[in-house]
């Protein structure tokens, strides 16, 4: 952020003539952290705000805040409920990446919107409202959004993956698909990018706001419809949109509120795609771990929920296994013995001992952001008890597969799978590597498969 709480407070302050009042940061997004506070002013009252700052790693390009305010206008002006917009970085002596916009109240966490009885009124609102508020973004011509870039969809993935050293023959499948299966372009419109349950900020009687407008482009409207859509953004919800609602319901209110009829296999290609496109989310954020430039224990942990998104990919496309098979790698070897001169307690003895303290004492005595890192880390560790116990014999049949289609390790083929070597037939080879997500899952987060619908 390059900049203190205090120096914060201070140019706010002076930007907007008021003083700062409970600056508090609410969260840290890969690209942008996002804090509240009040403006006191010369009346005596208090006006509640929204800072959003870019973090200044080049991860949101320059000038991307001045077309975030032009499409929160233009949205505003549509009928899409959102925040509006205070002031802009780059005028009235705000840094260039900065955003000020009203703070509305509303709930994020879609866990809660999905299940707590508050939230039923707006679940049953909530599919006609995003159908209304998808067809608003998209009525917005893209042309007079001066700035707002076109993205092929297709461009992104294959070059971030070998920009990080990742190997993923399931994700090179993937991509694979999608350009054999790409149908016809669609008429361009401006697209949200980033339309999901978690950005959208909801009350009592549903929609308040759509939040998070920092991927918006010109593309496809499907691409909102199947984004949304994607298994990643219904923690758990049973329904198909969001975890609160279905497909023919949402393209109703799409269309009735002035959006083009489309068609729901294009929505069925945009859900692959986001598949594909959240797993590489997700090794990008698990990389700015290991790479040092963000310690943080969520960041490694999502590193290993790329393979919900392979399992995501080929259960859309037909070629997942059964689930769970209890033993997929029957006949392989036990865990590790204990080796000399370590003794005991084990690693496992180790792992576990710090799990139970972890469950036991700290999530039991912390509340907040302290508890659900400690939520993180007990599931990290719980990982690593799986990989302990499952992980020789996963690992064996792995190599088998990979033998069984000719080749000796992931890299090979991953070259093959792009230079085009599967293109005629690639069900024997889908299947393996839905096998292999499958497995890679029964680590990682075996609850994962236990509701395999799509």
């Amino acid at each position: 952020m390059g900049h203190g709480h205090d120096e914060v407070s201070a140019v706010l302050g002076r930007a907007l003539g008021g003083t700062v009042v409970g600056l508090r940061p609410l969260s840290g997004g890969a690209s942008r952290i996002t804090s509240s506070f009040d403006l006191a002013v010369a009346d005596g009252t208090e006006k509640p705000l929204i800072l959003q700052q870019d973090r200044g790693d080049r991860t949101v390009p320059s000038g991307r805040v001045q077309i975030e305010a032009a499409l929160l206008e233009a949205a505003r002006a549509a009928g899409v409920p959102v925040a509006r917009v205070v002031v802009a970085g780059g005028t009235s002596g705000l840094p260039p990446g900065w955003l000020v916009v009203d703070r509305l109240e509303g709930e994020t966490i879609p866990r809660k919107i999905l299940r707590d009885p508050e939230w039923s009124g707006a679940r049953a609102a909530l599919t006609a409202q995003c159908g209304q508020a998808l067809a608003a973004i998209h009525s917005i011509d893209p042309a007079a959004i001066d700035g707002l870039p076109p993205r092929d969809p297709l461009a992104d993935p294959i070059p971030y993956l070998d920009g990080l050293g990742e190997v993923r023959p399931a994700l090179e499948l993937g991509v694979r698909w999608l350009e054999a299966h790409r149908g016809p372009s669609a008429a361009r419109v401006t697209v949200h990018g980033d339309f999901r349950n978690g950005n959208l900020l909801v009350g009592p009687d549903g929609l308040r706001a759509v939040l998070d407008w920092e991927l918006a482009h010109a593309g496809d409207p499907a691409e909102d419809i199947g984004w949304l859509c994607a298994r990643a953004w219904r923690f758990g919800g049973p329904g198909r949109v969001g975890g609160f609602g279905d497909l023919p319901a949402l393209l109703e209110s799409y269309a009735a509120a002035g959006g083009d009829p489309i068609d729901p296999h294009r929505v069925t290609w945009w859900e692959a795609y986001a598949a594909v496109k959240w797993a590489v989310i997700c090794a990008l954020q698990a990389s700015a771990h290991l790479s040092g430039a963000t310690r943080s224990v969520e960041l490694a942990a999502i590193g290993r929920r790329v393979c919900e998104s392979e399992w995501d990919l080929f259960t859309l496309l037909g070629l997942a296994p059964a689930v769970p098979d209890p033993t997929p790698a029957a006949g392989s070897a036990s865990p590790s013995p204990v080796m000399a001169p370590f003794g005991r307690p084990t690693a496992a003895d180790l792992v576990e001992a710090v799990r139970e303290y972890l469950e036991r004492d700290v999530m039991a005595g912390s509340e907040g952001g302290a508890r659900f890192a400690a939520l993180v880390a007990r599931n990290a560790l719980q990982t690593v008890e799986r990989q302990l116990e499952l992980g020789a014999a996963i690992a064996q049949a792995h190599v088998r597969r990979l033998a069984s289609l000719g080749f000796d390790d992931d890299a090979a083929l991953a070259m093959a799978i792009r230079s085009g070597t599967f293109d005629d037939d690639w069900r024997d080879l889908g299947v393996a590597l839905a096998t292999s997500a499958r497995d890679q899952l029964l680590v990682a987060n075996p609850s994962y498969l236990e509701d395999a619908t799509t």
